[in-house]
């Protein structure tokens, strides 16, 4: 597919400086790649992981970004980009903006994200609830790859960890419909994956 859309590039160049009249593989379609398979974090691999985070300097400051995904199945960009006004300590819940869908759901603190959440406001000078010197973290990438690296944990993303979020609640006996609109789905066959979690379960 690389390939193919390298050539489409060089086709359409050589149109435009007049070196050529078509571009001959316009019409080959591009192949269909496997989709990667959803990993998810297992309790033990949780431990190891938020153990890992805190022994590591580079790591230390995801910590709780990791416990918000773990807790909320909001996705990274939601996560680094959310701000302390929609943090709602008194009703318990984090409201959304910015979703991939256009929704702004509210989604309710467990007692271990409220508490995470409420020691972070303790020491925050910023907007944000994730930032350095008052700016949004850009991403995260290499505190997470340094921590995974430490805990020995192979081919996890940091998106499996909104997908760890929906098997849980899968495996706790939530219904689809209280799933999705937790994890912001406006189509029900996005969360039928989360009905039947895993063949251990």
């Amino acid at each position: 597919n690389r390939e193919l859309g390298c050539l489409r590039h060089m086709f359409n160049m050589a149109i435009k400086w007049k070196k050529a009249q078509s571009n001959p593989v316009r019409e080959v379609k591009f192949l269909k790649e496997p989709k990667e398979k959803d990993r998810i974090l297992s309790e033990e691999e949780e431990k190891r992981l938020l153990e890992a985070v805190r022994l590591t300097t580079k790591s230390k400051h995801i910590e709780p970004i990791i416990i918000t995904a773990l807790n909320t199945g909001m996705r990274k960009g939601e996560i680094l980009n959310l701000k302390w006004s929609n943090v709602d300590f008194k009703a318990e819940v984090i409201i959304v903006e910015g979703t991939k869908n256009g929704e702004i759901p509210k989604i309710p603190m467990n007692p271990k994200l409220t508490l995470t959440l409420e020691s972070g406001k303790k020491v925050s000078k910023s907007e944000y609830v994730f930032s350095e010197n008052g700016h949004p973290y850009g991403d995260v990438k290499t505190g997470w790859w340094t921590a995974l690296k430490k805990a020995k944990i192979e081919g996890f993303r940091f998106h499996d960890l909104r997908h760890t979020f929906g098997t849980r609640l899968g495996m706790k006996g939530y219904d689809i419909k209280t799933i999705a609109e937790l994890m912001g789905h406006k189509d029900i066959k996005m969360t039928m994956r989360y009905s039947h979690p895993t063949p251990e379960h």
